[in-house]
């Protein structure tokens, strides 16, 4: 098992079809992934605020799903660490105090503007974006991160998608690296 330890963002848990290879790849432990029951809410609530057709009940299912299917994910007690740190957006500072309360080595988000390097640096911390993150992890384990993608992709089933379909969707997501890449190993997928 993966010692890494990512803490997933809130815009990286909202897109269904990122959120499922992130955690498709925590469940095969090529990562630990964690979160807070704040992050949470914020994916959530983001959703039902862009999508309010989407049924909540679905959408907490789909929380509670995540918190059984990975171990130890879930940050607690980080809260007191709020007031005292610095981030352009205050309203980011839970995430950094979950990072450092959860011992985690990277921050996954695609707001990378809110993290500065000189910010995270004091406490071992990194932020990235999913694109960097994912085609990291496909460097380390191009087989562990097809099998993956094949596992997602094949419970796509109303409707199924194709490899190309797939790429296609993970590229608007803006994880163009990790779709190019992908690409190579269609055969795979």
């Amino acid at each position: 098992m993966s010692q890494y330890t990512a803490l997933l963002d809130a815009n990286v848990l909202y897109p269904a079809p990122l959120r499922d290879l992130l955690l498709q790849l925590a469940v095969t432990d090529l990562f630990k992934a964690k979160w807070t029951a704040d992050i949470h809410r914020e994916w959530i609530e983001a959703l039902l605020r862009n999508e309010p057709q989407r049924d909540r009940a679905a959408l907490e299912r789909t929380r509670d799903l995540m918190d059984r299917a990975t171990r130890d994910n879930l940050v607690e007690g980080y809260q007191a660490l709020i007031p005292v740190l610095t981030l352009p957006d205050p309203d980011d500072r839970h995430v950094l105090a979950a990072a450092i309360v959860g011992r985690c080595d990277v921050i996954v988000t695609q707001n990378l503007v809110d993290f500065p390097a000189t910010a995270l640096a004091p406490f071992g911390v990194d932020a990235q974006h999913p694109d960097a993150f994912l085609v990291n992890h496909l460097h380390l384990a191009p087989g562990v991160f097809c099998a993956s993608v094949r596992k997602v992709r094949a419970r796509l089933k109303n409707p199924p998608y194709s490899v190309d379909e797939h790429l296609s969707t993970l590229t608007q997501l803006g994880l163009v690296a990790t779709a190019a890449e992908l690409s190579g190993f269609a055969e795979l997928l």
